[in-house]
């Protein structure tokens, strides 16, 4: 078949199936099963693809077509600008996430210590350690293969980072400048409905945040001031309708609380100074 031939079977396929973004999905998995650059594509786009090539290709359009994301079929995504590997063990990494890591950036010094809770991928911590050099961290996260992931990351990027298996602070020792997580927020009742491409696929344990979606926020918050330095700071990104109550359970230990809003105009990021 031509790359023409291939991609024209690509789309057909994704929208009969209902991916959402089915052109652009199957572009990308032509450029990824093929080689197959946009540009070099519309110069010659009645190329002939390899036995190998069809073959990838036509397995990786049947797999999205059963709503596999499409980051878990190339292994990869990108964040802040970096390239990420990613497979069924963790989140994938969101643009409204690197509105946690911009909001935090500004206030991170060299020489600090920052530590990241709920790590996933890694990809909130390693990308602050990638772009503040000077910047020491730990990342923890309660699945082993979660760790594996940012393990892998931390090679891929060339930062130093540690990682360690834990529930929140179990196994955390030491103080830190600044502390940030995206925990698992979404109220378990509300899972079940979100897209097949989240609900189906992606850790359940990275998403379910209890019956009203605050469970980790709260045990977070109590405990965050035990493991802050003086003037110490906790950054957490929250659903877009979470803000107000996760701003209420900070009062007590925090101040100069503000919120950030994301591209669509929702809460999404809150952050705070540790009390005297």
């Amino acid at each position: 078949m031509t790359f023409k031939e291939l991609l024209d079977y690509g789309k057909e396929t994704l929208k009969k199936a209902g991916i959402s973004e089915w052109d652009l999905d199957a572009w990308y998995l032509l450029e990824y099963a093929g080689g197959c650059t946009r540009s070099s594509y519309f110069l010659h786009p009645e190329r002939r693809a390899t036995e190998l090539q069809e073959e990838q290709y036509r397995e990786l359009i049947q797999k999205r077509s059963t709503h596999i994301p499409l980051q878990y079929l190339t292994g990869s995504q990108e964040f802040m600008g970096l390239s990420f590997c990613v497979n069924e063990h963790v989140l994938i990494p969101r643009q409204d996430t690197e509105i946690l890591v911009e909001t935090a950036l500004p206030c991170i010094q060299p020489g600090m210590r920052i530590l990241d809770l709920c790590t996933g991928s890694g990809c909130i911590l390693l990308s602050i350690l990638k772009l503040k050099p000077g910047v020491t961290g730990t990342g923890t996260d309660l699945s082993e293969k979660a760790l594996g992931v940012a393990r892998i990351n931390q090679e891929r990027l060339n930062v130093q980072a540690r990682f360690c298996r834990s529930d929140l602070f179990a196994q955390v020792e030491g103080k830190y400048d600044r502390i940030l997580s995206n925990p698992p927020y979404i109220p378990d009742a509300v899972v079940d409905t979100l897209m097949e491409e989240v609900r189906d696929y992606e850790p359940r344990m990275a998403l379910c945040g209890g019956e009203d979606g605050l469970r980790y926020y709260r045990e977070i918050i109590e405990a965050s001031p035990g493991f802050l330095r003086p003037a110490g700071m906790l950054f957490l990104e929250t659903g877009y309708d979470q803000a107000e109550a996760v701003g209420a359970l900070m009062e007590r230990s925090f101040d100069k609380i503000s919120v950030v809003k994301d591209l669509s105009g929702h809460d999404r990021v809150i952050y705070g100074s540790l009390k005297p």
